[in-house]
């Protein structure tokens, strides 16, 4: 991801503005320090020098390297769901199948276009401890939620079947960028899909 730095000299941009993109490529910055060298080993130096702003300025933002990795996890969490939503574009037409593929296209081109924010979003926030680990709890089912109100999940086994149709597309997506395949994700869009087409329609949702 390109991080883009402010003019430098006197500039007409309000203050709101200035802490906007400052705050905008420090979590650019982190994403990527974190795909690069792991969480563990990223520090508050590394993301400063990529984002290219001052000590100060990262304080004035984030209490600590922690709290600016959960900021870009929020981010990159936001930026899943926004390409999920389309725009606006509807997912409906066709069978509850054709709409979850169309649903796995739109997540899979997301992550495999953006491989630091597929690396923040899937495997190093493991790595950033408990709260961060909540918090993937969190989004985790904020999709699961997501895909239930699309398939129109009425029961508990019919939620359960979406769930486990998430943890599978996490899983095998996550395994897909621990072993450096990212460029192979969207490959996985059709067996995931006959895959969910099949569970959905072991409870009555296909």
């Amino acid at each position: 991801m390109d991080v883009q730095q402010l003019p430098r000299g006197r500039h007409r941009l309000s203050r709101a503005v200035v802490v906007s993109s400052q705050r905008e490529r420090l979590l650019l910055a982190m994403a990527d320090a974190v795909a690069e060298q792991g969480y563990a080993k990223t520090t508050v130096a590394d993301v400063l020098r990529r984002a290219r702003v001052s000590r100060e300025t990262f304080y004035e933002q984030f209490a600590n390297k922690e709290d600016c990795f959960l900021a870009a996890y929020d981010a990159a969490a936001a930026i899943v769901a926004g390409e999920l939503a389309g725009d606006g574009e509807s997912l409906a037409g066709g069978g509850l199948g054709e709409t979850l593929d169309r649903l796995l296209g739109r997540y899979l081109t997301a992550l495999a276009s953006e491989p630091a924010i597929a690396r923040t979003f899937l495997v190093e926030v493991y790595a950033a401890g408990p709260r961060a680990l909540a918090r993937r709890v969190e989004v985790q089912q904020r999709f699961v939620d997501f895909v239930a109100a699309i398939a129109g999940a009425e029961d508990e086994r019919q939620r359960f079947a979406c769930e486990a149709v998430v943890a599978a597309v996490s899983a095998l997506v996550t395994q897909r960028v621990c072993a450096g395949q990212g460029a192979e994700i969207e490959d996985l869009r059709a067996p995931l899909a006959e895959l969910a087409g099949s569970l959905m329609a072991d409870v009555g949702l296909a």
